[in-house]
């Protein structure tokens, strides 16, 4: 009789266990709402804690905090941002709006907080290459550089 211990049938059922986790890890959908955001070279560190995203067929989502994105319609969205608003009150609004969102959407959405004193901001990705940007006219008349 031999005093050792075969581990093939171990690594067998190691591999049939990996190759299951690997199969059925492809069938979980991430429920991310994919919006195409536009680039900017200037970003900020704010982290705010309501998101509004319009997606490109121009459809409303909405969370607060780390909810899942729900979809909403145009008519609540304000009470749904006063509510966070009352909630967060120093907090900030952010709109996600997919690049091919047309401009007079975002605008409407922009226009609802800033007719009820809610700070909103516009959030971009950053830009891969740097922008030329154009000089800006100061007030005396003189051109400042943009940064």
């Amino acid at each position: 009789m031999m005093a050792m211990f075969s581990m093939a049938s171990m690594t067998d059922v190691i591999f049939l266990l990996l190759i299951f986790f690997m199969i059925t890890s492809t069938f979980v959908f991430p429920t991310a709402l994919e919006v195409n955001l536009p680039q900017s070279s200037v970003q900020t560190a704010l982290k705010p804690g309501t998101r509004v995203y319009i997606d490109k067929d121009s459809r409303l989502f909405a969370s607060f905090g780390d909810e899942q994105p729900q979809p909403i319609e145009a008519e609540s969205l304000l009470a749904f941002l006063q509510l966070a608003q009352q909630s967060e009150p120093d907090g900030f609004i952010a709109i996600y709006a997919d690049e091919e969102v047309p401009y007079g959407k975002i605008v409407e959405v922009l226009d609802l907080g800033a007719r009820n004193n809610l700070k909103m901001v516009l959030a971009t990705k950053p830009a891969k290459t740097p922008v030329a940007t154009a000089p800006v006219m100061t007030l005396e008349g003189d051109v400042a550089p943009s940064n």
